[in-house]
């Protein structure tokens, strides 16, 4: 018996071993897609859930290779998306996604990570000011981008004017030094400039909580894309709300390391302070994500928004706006599971 148990252990380890050589591990069986991420700035912490989903693993184990792209002043991803040179784009607006089909471009929505654009307007507290309304009677610091697109709803639906309007250059400068006056800013990081450079908490009216309806932070894909590889995009998607859930709810060290070595100057406290904003005003998870997700997007919504654009004369009317989105990939409740229970 000895004899026998000495050759047969041999021959049954040799199967074992021919065995496991024609089946791999997981981990080396599994062929990651590379893909590329292109941002529409440089890294934030509003761009927070794409980089923690890189940074703890989470594409790779949705069979996805990323690469993040980063955006700046002088880089224009959403043109290398459509030329093919990047096959997801972080747009700002819904506004982004109409204009590509206006324009033909064969691009399109797939995902709202923002259910509120970040867009604010922020006074001083010596002005007085209590609502929306009583911002007309400032002097306005707004960008160019501004005046064609939300100052144009402003004027629309609130009886806003240019002649209160001045050039905003991305300097609070002029804002602080006339406090009867208001100037555009993120809810997300602006606000933060203010109290820690000039020491004072100023007044903050976010613009989708008073009817600027706008999906934001959208992710943006190729139709050829959408036709040929759906997986790949179902699971870039996927993977990029459960990022957002891990960035808001759970461990985000990864994903603000990782923020923090594309952009030298983040720092831990504007960081913080944006997460706890995000999370403040509802900013990614609030209204529809409740039950259906982080990344949700809705045909009355669009159709609202569009509605209010083409009103403020924005958006021609001939549009066919229905062509900019795509609900295929979300409202599937994803990452549900992850939001603290209350």
């Amino acid at each position: 018996m000895r004899i026998a148990s000495t050759l047969a252990f041999p021959v049954a380890a040799l199967i074992a071993a021919m065995t496991c050589a024609l089946q791999p591990s997981a981990a080396g069986a599994q062929t990651l897609d590379k893909v590329s991420f292109g941002t529409n700035w440089v890294a934030e912490a509003e761009h927070g859930g794409f980089y923690q989903a890189l940074a703890d693993g989470t594409y790779r184990k949705y069979g996805l290779d990323v690469t993040i792209v980063p955006g700046g002043p002088q880089i224009n991803n959403r043109i290398l998306l459509a030329v093919g040179k990047l096959d997801f784009f972080m747009s700002a607006n819904t506004l982004q996604s109409f204009d590509a089909v206006e324009q033909k471009v064969a691009t399109l929505a797939v995902a709202a990570m923002f259910q509120k654009d970040p867009q604010v307007l922020i006074a001083h507290p010596e002005a007085g000011v209590e609502s929306l309304e009583d911002l007309r009677a400032l002097t306005l610091f707004i960008s160019k981008e501004g005046m064609a697109s939300y100052f144009q709803w402003l004027k629309a639906e609130h009886k806003f004017t240019e002649a209160k309007v001045k050039p905003y250059t991305f300097n609070p400068q002029p804002f602080l030094a006339d406090k009867m006056s208001a100037m555009q800013g993120y809810v997300t990081s602006e606000p933060y400039a203010i109290e820690t450079q000039a020491h004072f908490k100023p007044k903050v009216f976010l613009l989708a909580d008073n009817g600027f309806n706008t999906y934001s932070t959208l992710i943006e894909t190729r139709r050829d894309l959408v036709e040929n590889k759906p997986d790949v995009v179902q699971r870039f998607v996927d993977a990029s709300i459960i990022g957002w859930y891990h960035y808001l709810y759970g461990d985000n060290s990864a994903g603000n390391a990782l923020i923090k070595k594309q952009n030298a100057e983040m720092t831990d406290a504007l960081l913080a302070y944006s997460v706890a904003k995000m999370k403040e005003f509802g900013i990614v998870d609030s209204g529809d994500t409740f039950k259906l997700g982080i990344g949700a997007m809705t045909d009355a919504r669009m159709a609202s928004f569009f509605d209010k654009m083409v009103r403020a004369g924005v958006v021609k009317p001939t549009v066919d706006f229905r062509k900019a989105y795509s609900l295929q990939f979300v409202n599937k409740m994803v990452g549900l599971e992850l939001r603290p229970k209350k």
